[in-house]
């Protein structure tokens, strides 16, 4: 199968973004590389649904978060570890402040709604619209930013934030949480 350039270009581009929402979603780097393949594998085979001139970032987003409810539906019999214990057995504790910092998002992020912590990833940390996070998640407008809502509330409250001087320097997690500019 040969593809346009700027389709398969588009594709290429869009694996970093997809494979840190993976991340995001699923907590597990594992888990999250064969979702970005699954997610990659079915925009392949059906790339003749895809409609030219629309946005393929968006478009892969949504084969990939329907992949991955598609999987946790699935996953709902396994050993959950919904506090982390077992997880932090398995972790290697930070060696830098960063680190901590992320792991504490992490565990936030962990707590929030899934609706509530999709959209928000996929406004504050991937930088797509309010739009275009409305078609990935098949919600509307107002939905998804009552979703961010809550989500950058509930986020600052359990990481004791009442400000972006708090932070520090991570635009990333500003963004997130305070809805300041963050390109990708």
């Amino acid at each position: 199968m040969t593809l346009p350039p700027d389709l398969r270009d588009g594709l290429l581009q869009a694996i970093p973004s997809m494979r840190a929402f993976a991340i995001s979603l699923t907590g597990n780097v594992d888990q999250a590389d064969d979702l970005v393949q699954e997610a990659m594998v079915r925009g392949l085979a059906y790339i003749d649904q895809f409609q030219p001139g629309t946005n393929i970032q968006a478009w892969l987003f949504t084969i990939l978060r329907n992949q991955f409810h598609t999987a946790y539906r699935k996953r709902r019999r396994e050993v959950e570890d919904p506090d982390g214990g077992i997880a932090a057995r398995l972790a290697v504790p930070p060696e830098q402040d960063g680190h901590l910092d992320v792991e504490d998002l992490k565990g936030a992020l962990a707590q929030l709604p899934i609706d509530q912590r999709e959209a928000l990833l996929l406004v504050g940390a991937q930088g797509f619209s309010y739009e275009e996070a409305a078609a990935i998640c098949g919600a509307r407008i107002g939905t998804i930013k009552s979703r961010i809502n809550r989500a950058r509330t509930r986020l600052a409250d359990l990481l004791g934030v009442e400000n972006p001087e708090d932070i520090g320097a991570d635009r990333v997690l500003k963004a997130t949480i305070f809805n300041e500019t963050c390109t990708r």
